[in-house]
């Protein structure tokens, strides 16, 4: 379904993707594959170790080294394709991994990205609407509405 605006909600094992224009809608549940779990903590300190995301400090929630499924965000970058404008939401940092992922593997869906806001777990209806609210305001203030 070509269409010009998307919202996707997601977290670290689940995808919606809903793409819509005035008269229709499709959505999409994609799911994620992976079974690790980021876990457990660590003594001490990986800082300048050189040992890839951890000499950064990016960790999981539950004290591990977060896990990113990057098979997983491409799929939902390939439900996105032709898209002009996506809105990304979710209730953690899956939100934001999928707009890095974007920014180093599918370049177009990242410039197509106009927007990263945090949300709980809407119905697939709030998340239309939350969508068209916001591409609305968004719309009106780069003067297309």
């Amino acid at each position: 379904m070509p269409t010009f605006h998307a919202i996707v909600w997601l977290d670290r094992s689940e995808a919606h993707v809903i793409l819509f224009d005035r008269e229709h809608i499709a959505a999409q549940k994609i799911k994620s594959r992976s079974h690790h779990k980021a876990t457990g903590g660590h003594t001490g300190s990986h800082q300048g170790s050189g040992r890839g995301d951890s000499a950064s400090g990016h960790h999981s929630p539950a004290g591990g080294h977060a896990s990113h499924d990057e098979t997983y965000y491409h799929s939902i970058a390939e439900a996105l394709k032709g898209v002009h404008e996506i809105l990304v939401t979710g209730p953690a940092q899956a939100k934001d991994e999928f707009k890095a992922h974007c920014a180093r593997h599918d370049k177009a869906i990242d410039q197509a990205i106009v927007g990263v806001v945090t949300s709980d777990h809407p119905s697939d209806g709030q998340l239309v609407a939350m969508a068209k609210q916001y591409f609305l305001k968004h719309d009106k203030m780069n003067g297309q509405a």
